[in-house]
């Protein structure tokens, strides 16, 4: 398993004699992984860069109580688990829109967005340097697949205790004995609450993964996919963007509550265009940014950052979410030049 070695002696002399750089190089093997795994857990862009960092704290004050021969990755995601843990005790449960009442006509307007933690955010896993594969041999989900959009969703769903079993053992690797440490329990309870936890996440999660419809197409089918998606958008072509769209296709847009399913009602959007779109990539999958036309800076400027869920070669779920803050977490410029679309908002369904 990667990284599952003791660390250099002298590495760890230099940080128990408080060497701040020495402590860096220490752990930085594993700071996109257990920034992942913070995520996870929360939900949250923004929660898992302070648990990140809390996990950091604690394992610098920790260090003198460290044992030489004792395997450094999971003594740090023990303390990263333990991090999340005390977060979720003081916080609502994340979620998306489409888990909440029916879908919305196509005359209803978006309402009012919910303020405060109430979300799933999006992750920049690639800007962040998670890597492809498992974490370790003992793993089921990819370390990407443990990140999509559907599989943090259901996570959300599982009682704090059964979300941590769950991750370190189905997506980090660990033994029951490993996982029963890190959460001060028995084997016997990590076990019982592995099956509970399982049989939840599996009833949520859609027959195929992500990275399995991305590897059947390939990159260079992708792209084409994704920019004749956004081409049909800024074109304002609808017919275009309905052939692209599934027929139950869903379009959500935290943090507003309300959400739409069906291609006609989505596609009605685009009739009168007023964005332009760059690709790029969240949780896994294929993304893009989208810039709204702002007349009084006389350029588009960043509005939401929308996961594409793929069905084959149509686009199933739009989870586009209306949160610019996120854009430089993905390396993304928060204005695009560009002319005057001249364009009205469609009144139906804003975009």
């Amino acid at each position: 398993m990667a990284g599952d070695r003791a660390p250099e002696p002298g590495l760890l002399d230099a940080v128990r004699q408080g060497d701040e750089d020495a402590f860096r190089r220490l752990v930085e093997p594993y700071r996109a992984a257990i920034h992942a795994h913070c995520y996870r857990m929360l939900g949250s862009l923004f929660d898992a860069d302070d648990a990140l960092q809390e996990t950091l704290l604690r394992a610098w004050r920790a260090l003198p109580r460290f044992q030489g021969p004792q395997l450094l990755r999971p003594w740090l995601y023990r303390i990263a688990t333990n991090v999340c843990l005390d977060a979720l005790a003081r916080r609502r449960k994340r979620g998306l829109p489409i888990e909440h009442g029916r879908p919305a006509g196509p005359n209803e307007e978006p309402g009012e967005p919910l303020a405060g933690p109430v979300w799933v955010e999006p992750y920049p896993d690639q800007a962040l340097g998670l890597e492809d594969g498992y974490a370790s041999p003992e793993a089921r989900y990819e370390q990407r697949e443990a990140v999509e959009l559907a599989f943090i969703a259901a996570l959300q769903h599982l009682p704090a205790s059964q979300r941590a079993v769950l991750l370190l053992r189905d997506v980090l690797g660990f033994s029951a004995k490993e996982t029963a440490g890190a959460l001060a329990t028995t084997v016997a309870s990590v076990n019982s609450a592995l099956q509970r936890a399982r049989r939840r996440v599996e009833e949520r999660m859609p027959a195929r993964s992500q990275q399995a419809t991305l590897r059947s197409l390939g990159d260079a089918r992708v792209r084409a996919i994704v920019a004749g998606y956004l081409d049909a958008w800024e074109r304002g072509d609808v017919d275009a963007l309905a052939a692209m769209l599934a027929e139950d296709a869903t379009f959500q847009m935290p943090p507003y509550p309300t959400w739409w399913r069906g291609r006609e009602v989505i596609a009605a959007a685009a009739a009168e265009p007023r964005h332009r779109y760059l690709p790029t990539q969240a949780n896994g999958q294929a993304a893009n940014a989208a810039y709204r036309w702002d007349a009084q800076q006389g350029s588009y400027v960043a509005e939401a950052l929308e996961v594409l869920t793929l069905d084959g070669t149509v686009v199933k779920e739009m989870t586009a979410f209306m949160m610019p803050q996120v854009f430089p977490r993905f390396g993304l410029p928060d204005q695009l030049p560009g002319a005057d679309p001249a364009a009205r908002a469609h009144p139906n369904l804003t975009r």
